[in-house]
């Protein structure tokens, strides 16, 4: 990639109930209306897109990206970051986590994994049929309890947790090699995918598969002190997405990288708007 377009807005954090942030041509007129020239759009609200129709009909993304262009942007991915998450739950997390999916699959890890494979399978199709060639998700997390080596772990646990997560995975990147679309997966704390050595292990378990890359966020990584410099130097042959986003960490006599299970605002490292951190 030698030229930029944009800058497009990630419309997750802004989508509601109320007009202009329930559906996507009234969206789409809002992010235009602000100077965006494109949306990332995350699947899962049919008032956005119907990510099944949208897999078996180009009819129906051809008039969705004709619509969102009338008003003034274009889709630019779409996002799987709440059902990639559910392709692999640590038990710990169930409660939390079946907020993310339908009801009828709540109390029903088997059955809500089987349904976030599908759906981040149909996001794959989906992204073709609308003329995209990248897409970002979450990697989910079997290993996040384990994150911190106190107790410690019993030799192997790890291997096993990795081996599970490209078991799982691996049948979705051939679903977007199929496609001819990147699965990015944005390397972020709470997932087993959360700095350059997780993903090194993952790649590794995945035969180096050619789908399998990254969306790069730099606030993630001074959240918890990674050289974010350094990263692109080591993995800029897998970008192929980013978030701009900014963060700070100003670590106390208090409280450092872990928080003190505090909330976002009196953490030591916390997100900014932009120019505000330390990015």
């Amino acid at each position: 990639m030698k030229t930029l377009k944009g800058p497009a807005i990630f419309l997750a954090q802004f989508m509601a109930d109320e007009d202009p942030f329930d559906n996507i041509e009234a969206m789409s007129r809002w992010a235009a209306k602000l100077g965006f020239k494109g949306i990332q759009v995350p699947i899962g609200n049919a008032a956005f897109i119907d990510v099944a129709k949208a897999a078996e009909s180009k009819g129906y993304c051809d008039d969705l990206n004709g619509r969102v262009a009338e008003c003034g942007v274009e889709i630019t991915e779409l996002s799987t970051h709440l059902e990639g998450q559910l392709v692999a739950v640590h038990p710990a997390y169930d409660r939390l986590f079946d907020g993310f999916a339908p009801e009828r699959l709540h109390n029903n890890p088997a059955a809500r994994t089987e349904w976030a494979v599908d759906q981040v399978k149909l996001a794959a199709k989906a992204s073709q049929n609308l003329g995209l060639t990248a897409h970002v998700t979450f990697s989910g997390a079997l290993l996040w309890p384990m994150m911190y080596p106190w107790p410690q772990r019993p030799p192997g646990l790890v291997d096993v947790g990795f081996e599970e997560l490209a078991r799982r995975w691996r049948p979705i990147l051939d679903a977007f090699e199929d496609a001819g679309v990147d699965c990015c997966y944005e390397i972020h704390p709470g997932e087993d995918l959360h700095d350059g050595v997780t993903f090194e292990r993952f790649l590794a378990e995945v035969d180096d598969h050619p789908r399998a890359n990254i969306l790069y966020d730099p606030s993630h990584f001074i959240l918890q002190q990674l050289d974010y410099l350094a990263f692109i130097d080591h993995y800029h042959e897998r970008i192929r997405m980013f978030h701009v986003k900014d963060a700070e960490f100003n670590p106390n006599g208090r409280a450092g990288v872990y928080g003190g299970y505090q909330d976002w605002v009196d953490r030591p490292g916390r997100f900014r708007s932009l120019g505000d951190g330390q990015i």
